[in-house]
């Protein structure tokens, strides 16, 4: 017998022949716990809310790093259907201010460059205005990510201020219209969602930045809006490896590292960049096996997202610093989402 013409079907669609699987439950996954979510915020009884609010929040993160997914061009044969599937998913977590090649072409930059690629470095600003950075500071002590949230902002404000984004101007306000009149009706529905919506993004920001603050100790370049420069041709693939970690959910239960698709098997990622979320946990244990050099445990993560939550506000650790010997020291870097385009 010949195969289905499903299985026919989605061999010409995806990249891999295994991609169909582990991308309809994935994908499955994302659609019912975003729109389900949203269901149970705005209904009446405050138990469904909550569910709803963590259901919402892990369906941004799903949605994050499928993103992260068709940036590298690792689930179609045809690149339209990545530049399709990354707008839509822009909108369901909450970044579509910013349009899909912008985010795929910095993340391209921090990959080519092996650098942190922005179009500037918020610490140098930020101190001159001090009454700002005290009131970061001041709800990064109470766990908000607030710098997390005004570089998201600045998504919204920069097309207005820098001549160089004015072309993004009208995406702006349009997804700024669209949204309020979203809100709007769901408000009309519940008014809950007015304050459910927020935190539930705010949990999503917390676990993106969770995962990013630790993955790399590299330089950081405003060089964002220009060609790529001399300045880091210098960095090679070993000093990629080297300034690159595995921020491990659990070594111990691999498969708690799909709450986060995958991501934390950073290092494989950048060693094969196409390489698909669900093969990583495999790659990872053909190319490194126990070696764990670069693999930070999540309780180590944890003490030094506590521990460091204000002072990562204008942190930039030390190239080639030797993490896994000053643990205790590794702070983390704040602004390096491949959500925002700045």
């Amino acid at each position: 017998m010949g195969r289905p013409i499903s299985d026919v079907f989605m061999s010409v669609i995806f990249k891999y022949e295994d991609a169909y699987l582990p991308n309809l439950i994935a994908l499955s996954y994302l659609a019912v716990t975003h729109f389900g979510g949203l269901v149970f915020m705005l209904a009446e009884y405050l138990p469904l809310n909550i569910i709803g609010v963590v259901f919402f929040a892990h369906s941004m993160v799903i949605a994050a790093y499928y993103i992260h997914e068709c940036a590298h061009n690792s689930l179609f044969k045809n690149n339209r259907y990545h530049r399709w599937l990354g707008e839509v998913l822009l909108w369901l977590c909450g970044s579509s201010y910013s349009n899909y090649e912008s985010i795929r072409h910095k993340h391209m930059r921090h990959h080519t460059d092996r650098a942190d690629v922005v179009s500037f470095d918020y610490r140098k600003k930020i101190l001159q205005y001090p009454k700002l950075l005290k009131t970061i500071q001041f709800f990064e002590w109470l766990y908000v990510p607030a710098m997390e949230i005004v570089m998201h902002a600045l998504v919204i404000i920069l097309p207005f201020v820098k001549h160089n984004r004015r072309h993004l101007r009208l995406r702006v306000s349009t997804v700024l219209l669209l949204r309020v009149l979203y809100f709007t009706l769901l408000a009309s529905i519940s008014y809950k969602i007015l304050f459910l919506y927020p935190i539930a993004y705010i949990l999503f920001l917390i676990v993106m930045r969770f995962m990013d603050i630790h993955q790399h100790t590299y330089e950081l370049y405003e060089t964002l809006d220009y060609k790529r420069g001399e300045e880091v041709k210098k960095y090679d693939s070993e000093f990629e490896q080297q300034n690159t970690y595995s921020n491990l959910l659990s070594v111990k239960y691999p498969w708690l590292n799909l709450l986060v698709l995958n991501f934390p098997y950073h290092n494989v990622h950048h060693h094969q960049p196409i390489k698909p979320w669900y093969a990583l946990p495999q790659k990872h244990k053909e190319l490194y096996g126990d070696n764990d050099e670069q693999v930070l445990t999540f309780s180590d993560l944890v003490k030094s997202y506590h521990r460091y939550r204000v002072e990562r506000v204008l942190n930039e650790d030390p190239v080639e610093m030797p993490v896994k010997k000053m643990k205790d020291n590794f702070i983390g870097v704040d602004g390096v989402s491949f959500l925002t385009t700045h």
